[in-house]
């Protein structure tokens, strides 16, 4: 008896709980929980009926456990994700939706894994974090490329992350060695015909596009390796029968229009979770289900904290989908792009089981702006190459526009590549206003951060303590509703005018911002407003500094705006800098005064991305031949 009582208290302290040994003793037993998560993959898996995929091991995890159908990322890109997956919140309700941004956690959000390592639970993460916010020591009893479950302390429940990374972009940019390199297990058979497989319409159906295609399966397929090995791991310390398993993806393929973007390509990811007989409630987890219910990843949280008998804290926005005590299944699903690496680009999502619905708030935008990662592609310099060629299918084709439309809407039973926008068609209108209603809806319920520039938001969130706190402060109330008004406002045509002339004169910078950015967008009619602008470029807010200098440029009164833009290129706030620069990345040859400011900004070492911005701007203006190579 004084034996077990000292091994109680042994792991009493090695876990960090604050419960006490007896109370441990009387609880029955918790389950184990293994995550596997993996980068870069749809449901391209066998289990899930593609017929190119080879994945022994996660087709018999999928006989083995539940197959979800239609689990869905927040975003589309990594850090913006997890971060939203290890705090149960959304990155836009947090402030780290923007790719690689760096944001003050609120003092009551934690990462997920604290709660369990308060409960006893054994926390590891191997290896990747990525979470837009600096790694709290609290979060992980151990995150490194030597964490496992093997290290806990001896009969502590265990949460294990495994990050793998077979399928990841880098991988996919990667030359043949590279890839000969990761996919070195497959046998023979497993390598992919690439003159056999089915490619998405939206890509030309070229040798390139083929190799990259095949690539992306055979990357697959050695991902399903990893699995096997960590499965294999679970059996031989005979704990399958004690730990729940989950399998999942991040988001989308790292190919163009997938990764980045809030289609099914990018958002539709691979969710496979086994769980052992003892630990099933309400008929839950038997083996071999399928389920349609519609599950986030920002419902991970919420679900493991669950399953393992612990409290869900009142500010996750997640929903468990296991467990006891379950509320209703999802109506909807939402997702967010803001900035992918250098370039902005505000789209929310939100999909039910049928319909995909869009909002683009900067129309104005390109589909395609110029990103140096995803320019790297094999298949992204094909897709290049044959638009300037007139050579594109059709399909492809309309991802080149100079434009996007303001709403999209997708029947994905009849459309499931989403290539026909029903936005503006009568028989879907009732759709349409009920997706974009639930849209609305959760902009505000979720105090979306989207529209705020990121130079105020990172301003902002000194004065405020965190950037979460600045639309709840008795000072900001109204303000989402007057930046949204303002933003949809820029999207539009001249006749917003007015309304943007006098948002011009409004006390929030953020909102003054957005009043600019759509008076420039009406370029040379916009002139009428061109004194109000010229006096904006003095505003104390330099978000407005450089929009204004923006509209003048558009409304060919550059001479004012570059001194303004090249003196906010040396800023001492990186963001204003970036701003800057994609300023004077769009105008074109109009920066050619510029030239000098700009590679001088080829030497920031703070902000990459202020640096591949000023790269593009430069070998626009001086040509091939002229060409400065930057990280």
């Amino acid at each position: 008896m004084l034996l077990r009582q000292v091994s109680l208290i042994v792991l009493l302290f090695a876990t960090g709980s604050t419960e006490s040994p007896e109370a441990i003793a009387a609880k029955p037993p918790r389950p184990n929980i293994l995550w596997i998560s993996c980068e870069e993959t749809n449901p391209d898996l066998g289990c899930y009926g593609d017929p190119h995929a080879i994945t022994p091991t996660l087709n018999r995890l999928a006989t083995e456990g539940v197959r979800y159908t239609n689990a869905f990322t927040t975003s589309c890109v990594c850090a913006p994700t997890r971060s939203a997956i290890i705090t149960g919140m959304y990155a836009t309700t947090l402030g780290s939706h923007h790719m690689r941004c760096r944001v003050t956690l609120p003092e009551h959000v934690k990462c997920f894994p604290e709660y369990l390592r308060e409960a006893g639970y054994y926390c590891t993460s191997n290896v990747k974090t990525d979470y837009n916010f600096p790694v709290p020591k609290s979060a992980w009893d151990e995150s490194s490329g030597r964490a496992h479950w093997r290290n806990r302390p001896s009969g502590a429940p265990f949460f294990a992350v495994f990050n793998l990374t077979a399928t990841g972009e880098d991988r996919m940019l990667g030359d043949e060695s590279r890839h000969a390199s990761v996919t070195k297990r497959l046998t023979p058979h497993q390598r992919q015909d690439a003159r056999k497989l089915s490619l998405p319409p939206y890509y030309p159906d070229t040798p390139v596009t083929r190799r990259d295609w095949a690539r992306y399966y055979e990357m697959v397929s050695a991902l399903d390796y990893q699995v096997a090995e960590l499965l294999a791991q679970l059996d031989e310390d005979h704990l399958a029968n004690d730990t729940i398993v989950f399998f999942w993806g991040d988001h989308g393929r790292g190919l163009p229009r997938a990764i980045r973007w809030l289609y099914d390509s990018g958002a539709h990811v691979p969710l496979i979770v086994r769980i052992p007989q003892k630990f099933r409630t309400s008929g839950q987890g038997v083996p071999g289900t399928v389920n349609d219910e519609l599950v986030s990843l920002i419902d991970l949280a919420p679900t493991v904290l669950n399953l393992a008998g612990t409290i869900v804290p009142a500010h996750m926005q997640g929903r468990s989908f296991l467990g006891k005590d379950l509320t209703p299944p999802r109506k909807y699903v939402y997702g967010a792009r803001d900035r992918m690496d250098e370039r902005y680009d505000i789209i929310r999502s939100v999909r039910d089981k049928r319909y995909l619905y869009i909002r683009n708030y900067e129309p104005y935008k390109a589909y395609y702006q110029y990103m140096n990662t995803p320019e790297r592609g094999r298949t992204m310099k094909e897709l290049r190459r044959l638009h300037a060629l007139g050579k594109l299918p059709d399909a492809a084709e309309q991802f080149w526009a100079r434009n996007k439309p303001v709403e999209e809407l997708y029947d994905m039973k009849n459309d499931p590549h989403q290539l026909h926008n029903l936005a503006g068609s009568p028989q879907y209108e009732r759709a349409l206003q009920r997706l974009r209603a639930a849209h609305v809806k959760w902009m505000f319920q979720t105090k979306d951060l989207g529209f705020l520039p990121e130079p105020e938001t990172n301003q902002r969130k000194k004065q405020y303590g965190s950037e979460y706190a600045i639309l709840r402060h008795p000072d900001n109330q109204g303000l989402l509703t007057r930046l949204r008004a303002v933003a949809c406002a820029a999207g539009q045509d001249g006749s917003t005018m007015p309304k943007l002339v006098a948002a011009l004169k409004d006390p929030d910078a953020a909102v003054r911002y957005w009043a600019a950015i759509g008076l420039g967008n009406m370029g040379p009619e916009g002139t009428p407003a061109a004194e109000l602008l010229t006096n904006a470029l003095q505003d104390k807010s330099a978000s407005v500094r450089v929009a204004a200098a923006r509209a003048l440029c558009l409304m060919e009164a550059e001479q004012k705006a570059l001194p303004v833009l090249i003196r906010e290129l040396a800023s001492d706030r990186q963001w204003v800098r970036l701003n800057a620069a994609l300023v004077l990345d769009s105008i074109g040859d109009k920066a050619r005064p510029a030239v000098g400011a700009l590679k001088q900004a080829l030497k920031d070492k703070e902000n990459k991305y202020v640096a591949r911005v000023a790269n593009h701007a430069l070998n626009a203006m001086l040509g091939t031949n002229h060409k400065v190579k930057v990280r």
